[in-house]
């Protein structure tokens, strides 16, 4: 591709309050952060940045009040060179926010709060033909238009990957159908499969139940997919890496999947760039902003998998 990638990312657009503990609290009380930081964010938002680092044009459509908070983060992502002209800002509402405490080991505790009145159906796409895009990529956190984004890139034969994570199952069985490739964190297939099957077994489920590409990501435990080829089960190695905190890991791998797929990387290439950028996120702390560029995410894809460099 003789140009930068063009992506639509759609979804969750948050005012993240992320904070460092030591342990993860246990029981009520008050407990003293080693670190903190407050960033515009979402799963959506976070893999919009991250693949703007990877070198991709990157459009949001999300939903936000039009009050203070949703200046901010509008504010907050076209600092990092990512187009907010699609972001709707809707009279009276709140914009969304999250508290997030991340622990000496990376892992995490999240709670979000989403005003419904913003999170309200939209009545029609920001464009009105979404070729002009290279792929799009779609959240769980505003079902309506994802549905509307994910239907659109299909007619338009353009990759529609649905970030299918913790959500309503009724949400999840709307949006399977309507993408090309899924790709659904532990948590998502277990809401979808059942909690008793292993991973490799709740991938085949999973693509036994559309036809499109599907892959599960298990954080340090690699991904299980299945590309509808008649190879069965496949699976990718997660770079090995001591987590310093893997909040937005998922939504950088999304985001530098997507951006794989827009530059038309077979699919496995596709999904080691998206594992190596994670992997580089978890490194540092502070959700998003700890998301690589690309130089540094094709060196560990070099240093992981020396077949493919």
């Amino acid at each position: 591709m003789d140009r930068p990638a063009k992506l639509l990312s759609v979804g969750a657009l948050t005012l993240d309050t992320i904070l460092r503990v030591d342990t993860l609290p246990a029981h009520q009380g008050k407990f003293i952060a080693s670190d903190g930081v407050q960033i515009a964010s979402g799963m959506a938002t976070s893999a919009a940045c991250a693949a703007h680092r990877l070198g991709a044009e990157v459009s949001l459509w999300a939903s936000a009040g039009d009050d203070p908070v949703g200046d901010q983060l509008i504010a907050g992502i076209e600092a990092e060179g990512v187009d907010c002209t699609h972001v709707r800002r809707v009279s009276g509402a709140r914009s969304a926010l999250a508290s997030i405490l991340v622990d000496a080991h990376g892992e995490r505790i999240i709670v979000p709060f989403y005003d419904s009145k913003a999170q309200a159906d939209p009545e029609a796409l920001p464009v009105a033909d979404l070729s002009a895009f290279d792929a799009v990529l779609a959240d769980v956190r505003w079902p309506g238009a994802a549905a509307l984004a994910l239907k659109a890139a299909r007619a338009a034969g353009r990759p529609a990957i649905l970030d299918a994570d913790t959500a309503p199952l009724a949400v999840v069985e709307q949006l399977l159908p309507l993408a090309s490739h899924i790709v659904a964190s532990e948590p998502a297939v277990r809401i979808i499969c059942g909690q008793a099957l292993d991973l490799e077994t709740a991938c085949a489920d999973l693509a036994s139940r559309t036809d499109a590409f599907v892959a599960v990501t298990a954080g340090a435990s690699g991904t299980w997919w299945s590309d509808r080829a008649g190879r069965g089960i496949r699976h990718v190695e997660a770079p090995r890496i001591k987590a310093v905190d893997t909040l937005a890991a998922g939504d950088v791998f999304h985001g530098a999947f997507a951006v794989g797929l827009a530059e038309a990387m077979p699919a496995e290439q596709a999904l080691r760039f998206a594992s190596a950028a994670a992997a580089l996120k978890c490194l540092r702390f502070g959700g998003r902003l700890g998301a690589p560029n690309r130089a540094e995410t094709l060196a560990l894809v070099a240093a992981t998998w020396p077949e493919q460099a």
